[in-house]
């Protein structure tokens, strides 16, 4: 037990330095947003305001339409997560499930798919949303995203895991795919689907490249678009605002991983990622 004990005391120490380190950024958001710019330069790296304001907070929701940014930024994130679900969920029951010629060959071409750049696919995509005059729309920054080739991975394990007897059970008893789909599989990878969905949604809401090569006006961006107007190419002039609408920004996912981290971490497990 003590050499157990001995060999275990240096990694609680490398474990805690390294969540120390990655809690330091979120910490130091948290507090120079409560500072006075004057007082967090001359204090930077005190996370602790000595005279906390909430000024940069009523900055930001003075000088932008905070609330119709963060309500766009909401409904992007929720819509692209619907559908990358629905698409993912049906994708992999049916790559599962079904039985057809080069059902393998199709999966494989599907999920290299993961590999390709984003800047390989930029182009097309912004081009594409141009001639359906969805620039500048809500609906350009999420048409080219409504299926994830991740998503039908990790479900698609997921659903693996389900006898295959069970499935053919309610075949025999004249269950159509939609029913067998919704009463059965749903319910047996429900962790699965709804981790993904956290995932899917977190990945949305912190997005900043695709949006802002849509969006141009002021009251269709999304908070991490906003975030920018605050941070100049010097390191930025409203320094402790923009760290106010950071901490705005990283509340709701923080709060969604918090609470459903046990699907997350439960789902990358059973697909196999480490």
């Amino acid at each position: 037990m003590k050499i157990k004990r001995s060999v275990s005391i240096p990694w609680h120490i490398i474990f805690i330095i390294t969540v120390l380190l990655l809690l330091f950024p979120v910490i130091f958001a948290i507090g120079n947003s409560f500072k006075s710019l004057d007082n967090a330069y001359s204090s930077v790296l005190n996370i602790i305001p000595l005279n906390p304001t909430l000024e940069n907070y009523k900055t930001f929701f003075e000088s932008l339409p905070a609330l119709r940014i963060t309500i766009n930024t909401f409904i992007i994130a929720l819509v692209v997560t619907v559908f990358k679900l629905v698409t993912s969920f049906i994708s992999a029951y049916a790559f599962v499930y079904f039985h057809f010629k080069g059902k393998n060959v199709l999966y494989f071409v599907l999920i290299s798919t993961i590999f390709i750049p984003f800047t390989v696919t930029m182009i097309p995509n912004y081009l594409m949303v141009s001639d359906l005059g969805l620039g500048d729309k809500l609906w350009g920054v999420i048409l080219p995203q409504l299926a994830d080739a991740v998503g039908i991975l990790l479900i698609r394990q997921s659903m693996k895991t389900i006898p295959f007897s069970l499935i053919e059970v309610a075949r025999l008893d004249n269950l159509g795919h939609v029913l067998i789909m919704k009463d059965i599989v749903l319910p047996l990878v429900r962790p699965a689907v709804t981790s993904t969905g956290i995932w899917f949604f977190i990945n949305s809401w912190n997005e900043y490249v695709w949006p802002v090569l849509i969006l141009k006006s002021t009251e269709n961006y999304t908070l991490p678009l906003a975030l920018q107007m605050f941070i100049s190419s010097e390191g930025g002039t409203n320094f402790t605002v923009a760290m106010a609408v950071s901490v705005l920004t990283m509340i709701v996912p923080l709060a969604l991983y918090i609470v459903f981290q046990k699907y997350i971490i439960g789902t990358f497990t059973t697909s196999g990622i480490k």
